[in-house]
This record gives structure tokens, sequence and C-alpha cells, in this order.
């Protein structure tokens, strides 16, 4: 696996790394979209730039408008292939275009600092130098690339894209970092964010304020039901309140956030008739309209049989170049929740080794370029030879 480490991987982490690419900088995006395409375009395969499906957002006028994404990159390569993998990323990071974490630096040898070289311009790269090599090798497996624009937000414009390129195949990779010491994530929970708006009658606090219907009382009534429905297997963090005015105006209208973390299928089916029940009871209990928006965007993601082969054959991978690969369950989320609940195994931290994401921080340790590139040609080699025994 020595030519996949022979790559320009830090050259080119150091270049997509310099570019911003926050969610919301769609002139950023724009930019990764086209550098990526011509990265690669080393590939055998057709490449297409996807526009984002519809996604509203709620603002604080309880109003949900539509809000603009990038497009994402798909690449498909034989796809008449027997066996075919699904590799995915993303080029968008955490940090906005205003956001004073912009510049790379080195924090010591062998350690560079910088916006989303770990999450996930580092992994791209290790991607990409693990697909050169296999083809390199002359092994004809079939496989979609899909790298999109929104997976820091929820991935809500490709959420549909994701199950359609999961469908049919073997395997899946993505590419999140591992831990510093290459630790992979196992289990993951799943998640759920919503905006409540909840929508009163506004009236003087003093002459009338019985003729009014307190909004943000409302709310924080709502805000406080979901909290208690929180129980084992599943987390409720109601996050934030907008709403209000002035102190002498009973308020009509609050916008709850909140967010939900189900461990299993289970849970999700109890959030969600805690919700609907709370909604109800607000409704009845406070006079309001109660409207609810958002999802369960991200279900759990347990190591199943599939799953539990995948990184059987991973940690074999590791084990002929001198690497212990072990895991580790974790409560974040991530698209390989996504492709998970398509059926696929999946491992969704074969990117590099890095630490500090999603802070000013962030960090990429650099002997992990070559080494996660080998770990992923090596696998993927193996997927081609001998499915997933």
């Amino acid at each position: 696996m020595e030519r996949a480490g022979d790559a320009p991987m830090l050259a080119q982490v150091e270049h997509w790394a310099s570019v911003n690419s926050g969610t919301r900088n769609l002139a950023g995006l724009a930019t990764m979209a086209d550098l990526l395409a011509d990265a690669f375009a080393v590939l055998p395969g057709d490449i297409a730039l996807v526009a984002p499906e519809p996604v509203e957002t709620v603002g604080g006028d309880g109003v949900a408008t539509p809000i603009d994404h990038g497009r994402h990159l798909l690449l498909s390569v034989r796809p008449a292939a027997d066996r075919r993998l699904l590799f995915t990323g993303h080029m968008d990071t955490v940090y906005p275009v205003d956001h004073p974490f912009q510049a790379l630096s080195w924090r010591a040898p062998g350690e560079l600092v910088g916006p989303g070289v770990a999450d996930m311009k580092g992994g791209l790269a290790v991607l990409l130098a693990a697909l050169t090599a296999v083809e390199a090798a002359g092994v004809a497996i079939g496989y979609d690339v899909l790298i999109n624009s929104d997976e820091e937000t929820g991935s809500l414009a490709s959420r549909a894209l994701i199950e359609r390129c999961a469908r049919g195949k073997l395997a899946a990779l993505t590419y999140e970092p591992a831990l510093p010491d290459g630790t992979l994530a196992g289990a993951r929970g799943g998640t759920g964010n919503f905006s409540i708006v909840v929508r009163g009658r506004s009236a003087h606090a003093g002459r009338n304020p019985e003729e009014g219907r307190n909004a943000l009382v409302a709310a924080a009534a709502l805000a406080v039901r979901l909290a208690a429905a929180a129980v084992p297997g599943l987390t409720v963090n109601p996050a934030r309140i907008d709403g209000g005015g002035p102190n002498n105006v009973v308020p009509d209208l609050a916008i709850l956030r909140v967010n939900f973390r189900p461990r299993h299928a289970g849970a999700i089916a109890a959030a969600q008739a805690a919700l609907d029940g709370a909604a109800a009871a607000i409704r009845a209990d406070h006079d309001v309209q109660v409207a609810v928006h958002g999802s369960f965007n991200r279900p759990p993601k347990p190591v199943d049989d599939g799953a539990a082969r995948l990184f059987a054959l991973v940690e074999r991978c590791g084990a002929d170049l001198g690497l212990a690969i072990a895991r580790r369950d974790t409560g974040g989320v991530c698209d390989g929740n996504n492709i998970a609940a398509a059926g696929v195994p999946v491992i969704d931290t074969m990117g590099v080794r890095g630490g500090a994401i999603h802070s000013p921080d962030e960090y990429l340790l650099v002997d992990s370029l070559a080494e996660r590139a080998g770990l992923s040609a090596l696998t993927i080699l193996r997927l081609a030879e001998e499915g997933l025994a």
C-alpha cells in the first residue's frame, strides 16, 4: 500500500483547508466543489455536481422559509459492476466565512492546525489517495463517491441522495476523522432537531393581561414537559427559546428549539409520542397554537452483523499493516447513520487521526495521512477480492 502513501495528500489538505467552505458560504462551497471535481477526475467514471434538495428553516418570526445549500459532488465508477461500494465525505465545515479561525499553522512537528484539516479535508485526501492506489492495482470494482455540502448541519439537503447512493451497495466507508489514537466510532445514537412555533395572543400586561395568551410561558412549559420525557436510551435537550418583547406586552410568539438523542429505534417512537403529547397538552392548557417543524434526520446506528463483519475486515487489514484498530461507541452522529439505516454496513471514521474538531484548535496528525490511506486501500482491495464474508 506504499502507492497510497505516496500521494500528495498534505499539499491537498493545505490547499483545500485554505478555502472557507462553511455550510452557509455558498461561494466557498462552489470553489471547493470545483477543486474536488478536478482532483477526483483522475479516477474513471462520471462526475456530476448535484443540486441540493429543498430545505426550510424556521426563523425568529416563526415562519418557515427556504434556505440555500451548495451542490454535492457525485462520482460513479463502473455502475454495472456486480460488487459495488459507497464512499462518502463532506466538503463543508463548521467555520463560517466571518469566523476568526481561517489560517493554517503548525502546532508542533507533524501537527497541522487549521479549519477542516481533520474534519474532513484530510479525510477527503485519504479517500482520493486510496482509490487512486486501488485503480493503479487494476482492481475493477464498482463504486460511488458522494461528497455532500451540508453534513455539518444535518445533511437535510443531501439525505435522499445518500439513501439513493446506498442502495445495493456491498459496504460503505465514510471519512470522518478517527480519534487521535486511531480508534474508530462503533455504534452511534440518532438525532432529531425541532423548532416548535407557539402562537398566543398579545395584550397589555397591566390593563388586560387576562385577555392575552402568553406564548413565552407556553413555550417554557413545553420545554419543561419535554425535558421530563427523557428516559434511558433517550436524551432531550431544550436548547433555546426565541420570542418575547417589551415588558408591558403579553408575548404572542415564541419558538422552542429542541434536540432529541435516541439510542435505539424504539426511542424514536417514544420521543415522537412525547412530542405529540406535549404539543397537544400545551395547546389545551395554554389556549395557544403549536406547530412542530423538524424531523429525526439521523436514525441510530447499531453495530449489526454486517457492520461487525466489516469492522473485523478492517481490523485484519490494520493488523497486516501493523496497526491496532479499536472501536468505541459514541453519541455523535454523521452520514454513517443514514447509510446504516439503508441496510448497508458502514464504518464512518476512516479518515485521518486528529482532534479538537469543531474548535479553533482543530488539528491533523500528518503521519496519519499515509497510514489511513494505506488502511483504506487494503480494505477496498479485500472487499473487492473477498466480499464481506
